[in-house]
């Protein structure tokens, strides 16, 4: 999956692009906002040794972006095939994140931004 959009959306969203945002009274760092449960289970997961100021270098945190979905967005876990609000939710409330109410405001305001973005580039073209 092509996660590129996805990716910006979130670091629109969550840091305005900020690498070096801190949010959640420091509980979530970097561009991506990750926590440091969010960082140790992508570790895990892709057997790299990162750790939770690794949030703040960009390309660090897309990898571990990528790594946590790649254990959590799966169509084996999900049971049908994955979506982009599936992957959203769960960037936002942890594995089972696309099944929880509280993250449906944070898919509107992602897919918000997504589809504006995808209106400008249709009109662009």
């Amino acid at each position: 999956m092509n996660y590129i959009s996805i990716i910006l959306a979130i670091l629109v969203i969550e840091s305005g692009g900020n690498d070096l945002a801190v949010g959640d009274n420091g509980m979530s760092l970097g561009c991506l906002q990750l926590t440091e449960a969010y960082v140790q289970d992508a570790s895990e997961h892709a057997n790299i040794d990162w750790v939770h100021n690794d949030a703040f270098n960009r390309q660090k945190s897309i990898d571990i972006f990528i790594a946590y979905m790649s254990r959590y967005a799966t169509p084996k876990r999900l049971g049908r095939p994955v979506t982009v609000e599936d992957i959203v939710r769960i960037h936002n409330g942890g594995p089972n994140g696309y099944k929880k109410q509280a993250t449906k405001k944070y898919w509107r305001k992602i897919k918000k931004l997504l589809d504006a973005t995808n209106r400008t580039q249709r009109n662009n073209i």
